[in-house]
């Protein structure tokens, strides 16, 4: 099924390339379902383990892989383009880099996943971790999958050869993802240390008490004749020290006259 693309442009969007657009958006979809993806991962090998959990990761691990596929083959195509405009290449080597870091934490991810497969089996829930967490990831999984509800009954057995299947079918996707890196970084020479982030997109978000401390600090210091508490503090101290040493030096003279 083809990827479509049902995200509304808003003011930020206006003026941009398609090609920029449909890029944004689909790097936007991958970075949630790899979050998704990870937030699932910790899950594995604790109380909360289950056959569903399972089948959440790998729905989810296919569905970033889809993603994965249709993200390299839109930037490798207009970052290999030689007339691509300078500014168009700018921001589809902000999304490369957005992507290949996204891909290297679903590598690590799927990597962890197999390890603690490997380590916790289902068909002994004796051996795994009590953590004492109530429920999984099924809502999350079902928003990182843009389908309404994911609930699952699970079979009251686990079916025979069905984990070590599917940790072997993990395997071979966990060396495809290797590949996919790998073929990456041969088809486009982007050096991540050259690409500088830029724009609000890419900030550090400033909440509003946040923005409201900074527009008082700075109207404070618009202000003339205003000192900041800090400074006033520092003035007091050191009257209060030219105080004791003047009235020490009086004693001192006094002393000395009247001895």
């Amino acid at each position: 099924m083809p990827l479509v693309n049902n995200k509304v442009g808003d003011n930020s969007t206006v003026g941009k390339d398609k090609a920029l657009i449909d890029g944004e958006a689909l790097v936007d979809s991958l970075i949630k379902v790899v979050a998704c993806y990870r937030h699932l991962a910790s899950c594995v090998g604790s109380c909360t383990d289950s056959l569903q959990l399972r089948d959440e990761l790998r729905q989810t691990r296919e569905k970033a892989q889809k993603l994965s596929v249709a993200i390299c083959h839109h930037l490798t195509s207009h970052l290999r383009n030689k007339s691509l405009p300078e500014e168009q290449r700018k921001e589809m080597e902000l999304l490369w880099v957005a992507f290949s870091s996204s891909l290297e934490l679903l590598h690590v991810d799927m990597c962890k996943v197999f390890k603690m497969g490997d380590v916790f089996s289902l068909a002994d829930t004796g051996t795994l971790v009590q953590t004492g967490l109530q429920g999984g990831g099924s809502e999350v999984a079902a928003r990182a999958l843009s389908i309404p509800d994911l609930n699952q009954a699970q079979p009251p057995a686990l079916p025979a050869g069905l984990e070590s299947q599917e940790q072997s079918t993990l395997e071979q996707e966990i060396s495809q993802i290797d590949h996919m890196i790998d073929d990456m970084e041969m088809k486009v020479n982007v050096l991540r240390w050259m690409v500088e982030p830029h724009g609000p997109q890419y900030a550090d978000p400033l909440s509003s008490t946040d923005s409201a401390s900074l527009a008082l600090l700075s109207v404070d210091e618009e202000r003339p004749g205003h000192q900041p508490l800090c400074q006033r503090s520092h003035i007091f101290v050191l009257l209060l020290l030219f105080a004791v040493v003047f009235v020490a030096a009086t004693l001192s003279v006094c002393i000395f006259l009247f001895s």
